[in-house]
Formats: C-alpha cells, sequence, structure tokens
C-alpha cells in the first residue's frame, strides 16, 4: 500500500511537472500558427489519443441510449466551457509570460471552495484569508510600480481561471456519473470541432507554419492531455486527495522555472515574491480545514 502511495505521489508530480512545460510549448507553438490554430489541433489530438481507452470502456460496459445521449450531453457541455478556458488562457500567453500564467490560472484552486456561497454555505475563516493572501500574491506579481491595472494578457488569463473554475464545477457534477475517459475525450472533440470556425475564420492555416510547430503540439495534445491526465487518473486513486491536490499545484512552480529555462522569462524578484504568496494561498487553500463550510442559514439562526 505504501508502495502505491510513493507511486501515486510520484505521479502525481510528473503530471504537474508535464502541465508546467506545457505553457512553454504553447508559447512555442505561437511562433509558427495562431492562438486558435493551436488550440483547435491540440484539442483534436487529444480526443483522438483518449479515443482507445474511451471505445475500450464502451467495450467493457456498453451503455444504453439514454445513458449515451447523458455522456454526450454531459462531455460537450464540460468541452464548450474547457474550450473557452483554454482559449483564454492561450491568448494570452501572447501577452505574458509562461510562469505567471501558470500561477494565475492556479487561482481556480482558490476560487473553487468559494463558490459553496452559491449554494447557501459560507467558506472558512482560513480559505477568505487565502483568498487576500492571492489578492496580494496577484498583486506582487502583475501590478508594476506606476501600472494603472493589470496587462492584457494577465487580465485574459484572470478570465481563463475564472472558467476553469466552472469547468471543474461541471466535472464534479458530472463525473460520477459517466467514465472519466469517455467524458474527457468528448470534451477534447467538442473542443476541436467548435474551435475550427474559429480557426479557419480567424488565422491563415499554412501547413509548414503547422510542421513548424508540430513539436509543441504534439507535447501539448499527446503529453499534457493523454500522459499527465492518465497519471493524474492513476495517481488519485492511490493518494490521498489533499496530498494530491497539493502535489499537482506544482504545475504552477515548473511554469516559472520552464519559462525561466527554456524561454528566458525570468521573473522580478517583485513577481517572484507574488509568485510565493500566491503559492501559499493555493496551498493552504487545500487544507482540511479550508475546505470546511457552514450553511448560511446556521450562522444566521446562531446570530
Amino acid at each position: 500500500m505504501k508502495k502505491n502511495h510513493l507511486r501515486g505521489s510520484l505521479c502525481c508530480v510528473l503530471a504537474a511537472l508535464i502541465w508546467g512545460v506545457a505553457f512553454v510549448a504553447q508559447v512555442a507553438g505561437m511562433d509558427h500558427v495562431g492562438p486558435f490554430t493551436f488550440l483547435g489541433l491540440r484539442c483534436y489530438l487529444a480526443a483522438a489519443v483518449l479515443a482507445p481507452l474511451a471505445l475500450r470502456k464502451r467495450a467493457e460496459k456498453p451503455a444504453g441510449p439514454r445513458s449515451t445521449r447523458a455522456l454526450w450531453g454531459a462531455g460537450i457541455l464540460c468541452g464548450l466551457c474547457l474550450y473557452a478556458a483554454s482559449a483564454f488562457q492561450q491568448y494570452g500567453l501572447q501577452y505574458t509570460s509562461a510562469g505567471k500564467s501558470g500561477f494565475i490560472t492556479a487561482l481556480y484552486v482558490v476560487l473553487v471552495p468559494l463558490t459553496r456561497l452559491l449554494s447557501g454555505r459560507r467558506p472558512s475563516a482560513l480559505l477568505w484569508g487565502c483568498v487576500g493572501l492571492a489578492a496580494v500574491g496577484l498583486w506582487l506579481l502583475c501590478m508594476t510600480p506606476g501600472q494603472s491595472g493589470l496587462n492584457q494578457g494577465d487580465l485574459l488569463t484572470l478570465v481563463c481561471a475564472l472558467i476553469f473554475t466552472c469547468h471543474i464545477l461541471l466535472l464534479d457534477r458530472f463525473s460520477p456519473h459517466f467514465s472519466a475517459v469517455q467524458l474527457s475525450c468528448i470534451q477534447f472533440l467538442t473542443g476541436g470541432l467548435f474551435g475550427t470556425p474559429i480557426m479557419l475564420f480567424t488565422e491563415t492555416l499554412r501547413w509548414q507554419d503547422i510542421a513548424g510547430a508540430a513539436v509543441p503540439i504534439l507535447y501539448a495534445g499527446v503529453l499534457s492531455s493523454g500522459v499527465a491526465y492518465t497519471l493524474q487518473a492513476f495517481a488519485q486513486k492511490n493518494t490521498d486527495p489533499t496530498v494530491a491536490s497539493i502535489l499537482l499545484c506544482l504545475e504552477s512552480v515548473f511554469s516559472v522555472l520552464a519559462g525561466w529555462l527554456l524561454l528566458g522569462q525570468a521573473l522580478s524578484v517583485r513577481e517572484l515574491a507574488g509568485c510565493g504568496v500566491m503559492f501559499a494561498a493555493i496551498l493552504l487553500a487545500q487544507l482540511p480545514a479550508a475546505q470546511k463550510s457552514i450553511p448560511l442559514s446556521a450562522k444566521n439562526r446562531a446570530a
């Protein structure tokens, strides 16, 4: 059992590393193709990688027509949300660094528990503290002296984090009822199909450009989506959920390191301090004490 826990933890770290380096691949790919072309091809490739596993699941456990329709409905809805979040992130990377994008995207870890307010529950005091820390970290990371607001890339990535929050809530709603592999495959296929018209009407496709971006697209489609997804699925079966989520948060740290080592995107002392504060908020938000909440009605009765 301990060996499985160790393997699960290592899989979490490896998945986080793959996802962190994927930010570099996303930047490098846009040296050759536009953001929507990169994203569309990545979605199609990820769907192709997951399709054999999804078909195998279907063969092992055939579903009736009603269940199949429900699966496709859930997958399409999740896929539209996933594509929207990824599009904001991909487009934003034209105007911000890989490291900044990684940390701002990771804010969904703090935002997801806050959505309990929508269901009539009050987040814990620790979680509110995490929100405050995240805000301070975001200010240090993105607001240079004399700057009046977030730059275009940081703002687009912040919208991406908000939409990823919605995507996670949708997955939380649908994943207990469907195969995770099948749901994910439909998501990526939906993203590719939905993004194709955007790609064709906003960008010029040339085979030589696609060939130039082949390695980043392959990395993002195969490793970041197919392999890392499989590692995460294995890890979460063999690792405590809190430990797994904390280890997966290393994605943001790896995005900074990869941007520095591979793209020469060094951060200032102020920006590094912002990363540190945001990472502390992300880690604290994963603790059981931060995940606790109480009904707002109970609070009112106590008052």
